[in-house]
């Protein structure tokens, strides 16, 4: 895990394997950003010319290694793109200094130390520089080792190290001595520590991560961070009568699972619920995926992996209210035992299901678990899924859809998320599509029109939502999985779709912003 320290050095002392300096696009050509004086200093004033030779631009991300001069005790200089100069008197944008921390904490895979000397004039671009270095710095590697028994130590060891994340970001003009920026500071190490650790979960293998083993993992962040977790296994989810994750799970071997955790403060006045879609593998059960459809979809529970971050983050940081996660768990498996295309499904709530896909079966799992957490009359329900590729088609791979009962709930969200850098947008929930869900057996499909399918499935959601509670409905089914190749903090694999969203929205409402 990459450590995080606020530096007392400065860039030119600093004794790292790098340092990270940042660059803009100016009017005239390449501006050197400040906090890279003396880095400027040492190249006599030329840093900008230097690198417009060596072909940099400025634009945001892009990544440009050089040797540093003698006045250095570095050996190696990283600047890193910026993007446009922003305005006299503006500051860097938050969003763009994440990105070049992660793009050049990616860069520094291999190394024990490096120096990031982007702009932190204020304890909120300090906490978005060590935020975008600690989750750039991320590396999945948990399976990965395995080389050849034979080869020498030394050549094993080298692959090893080189495929270890950063070790250490030593974040420099950052006032390590003020309150403000070591907050910011101990905020972003909880954030970033408990979004890696939803990658991880994303990440992890559905042979080893499944609802009963993530539950296990849920019980065991509890013990360690003071969360109340109650699991309902099988016999509970029959005896509750849980329908939705029951009919969901039963075609697999591994039952399912309702993982409930509780954050409490003692001086909470609002209870913020969270409710996370955890399919640990989906292969669409009877109504089985296409093939090239099925490899992806251990990413199915990124929405409780989600959930679960965003409930320990709250705690680490103490914040002033509580915040209940519930985690729908189940394998989603074709068998003899699988629900049918056809059947009929009561729920939690007591309202018949006609399952006509069951591919369609997220939104079974959260209507029994929104049923649930609105009985405990929470001040408002999030809830976040990677729920349809309807949303993927509209919105594309990097940006997560926003539903609500509740148009002021819906902005708040809205821009909450564009705050924190995670990119989202507003959508409705037209009355008229809920007559396609209409079902001639039962009282409502799980599936609807094919038009519009991300609206249809918030419009089935919504009908599991208690009368006169905020709702709001995150679907992350485009960003929540990367494919491609990392760019700025964002790794390829799990990403930690909303983590940050859900954190500030528990520290919004702690604070009383939200009404």
């Amino acid at each position: 895990m990459t450590a995080l320290t606020l530096s007392t050095s400065g860039a030119a002392t600093l004794r790292a394997d790098a340092l990270v300096v940042g660059i803009a696009k100016g009017a005239k050509g390449l501006v050197v950003a400040p906090g890279a004086e003396a880095v400027d200093k040492a190249f006599d004033g030329k840093l900008a010319t230097v690198l417009e030779t060596l072909g940099a631009s400025g634009a945001e991300g892009e990544v440009t290694k050089l040797p540093a001069p003698s006045g250095l005790k570095v050996p190696v200089v990283i600047a890193v793109g910026l993007g446009q100069v922003p305005a006299k008197d503006d500051a860097y944008d938050a969003e763009a200094l994440r990105r070049a921390a992660g793009s050049a904490a990616r860069a520094l895979k291999g190394s024990k130390k490096a120096g990031f000397a982007l702009p932190t004039e204020s304890a909120e671009d300090a906490g978005a520089v060590a935020e975008g270095a600690l989750l750039g710095a991320y590396a999945f590697t948990a399976y990965q080792g395995g080389e050849n028994k034979l080869a020498p130590k030394a050549a094993k060891s080298a692959r090893n190290d080189a495929k270890l994340p950063l070790a250490e970001v030593a974040l420099l003009g950052a006032k390590p001595r003020d309150k403000a920026f070591k907050a910011a500071a101990e905020r972003a190490v909880a954030v970033t520590e408990e979004i890696n650790r939803a990658r991880d979960l994303i990440n992890t293998p559905p042979n080893d991560l499944y609802p009963e083993s993530f539950a296990a993992v849920a019980t065991a962040a509890g013990k360690e961070h003071g969360i109340k977790v109650q699991v309902l296994d099988e016999k509970a989810l029959v005896k509750g009568g849980y329908g939705g994750l029951l009919g969901v799970g039963q075609g697999s071997t591994h039952g399912p699972r309702l993982v409930k955790l509780a954050y409490t403060h003692p001086k909470a006045e609002k209870t913020l619920a969270l409710v996370g879609k955890g399919i640990t593998y989906d292969s669409g059960g009877i109504s089985l995926k296409p093939a090239g459809h099925n490899e992806t979809m251990k990413c199915d529970m990124s929405g409780a992996a989600a959930v679960f971050a965003a409930v320990v983050a709250a705690s680490r940081l103490g914040l002033q209210v509580n915040v209940t996660g519930w985690l729908a768990l189940a394998e989603n498996m074709p068998s003899g035992n699988a629900t049918r295309p056809g059947d009929v499904l009561r729920m939690y709530s007591g309202k018949t299901v006609e399952v006509l896909n069951t591919d369609a079966e997220g939104r079974l799992v959260l209507a029994d678990a929104l049923t649930r957490a609105s009985e405990e009359k929470p001040d408002a329900i999030v809830d976040v899924a990677t729920l349809t590729g309807a949303m993927v088609l509209a919105l594309g791979n990097r940006t997560f859809g926003v539903m609500s009962n509740d148009d002021a709930f819906r902005t708040s969200v809205h821009e909450i998320a564009e705050e924190v850098g995670e990119a989202s947008w507003p959508m409705p929930l037209p009355a008229d599509l809920r007559k396609g869900m209409d079902s001639p057996t039962a009282d409502i499909a799980n599936m609807g029109e094919r038009m519009g399918g991300g609206l249809v499935a918030g419009l089935f959601l919504q009908e599991f939502v208690g009368e006169g509670i905020a709702w709001a409905h995150l679907d992350i089914a485009g960003p929540a999985f990367h494919e491609g190749a990392p760019y700025g903090y964002t790794p390829k694999g799990g990403t930690g779709s909303a983590v940050r969203t859900l954190v500030r929205l528990a520290e919004r409402t702690a604070a009383g912003d939200l009404g």
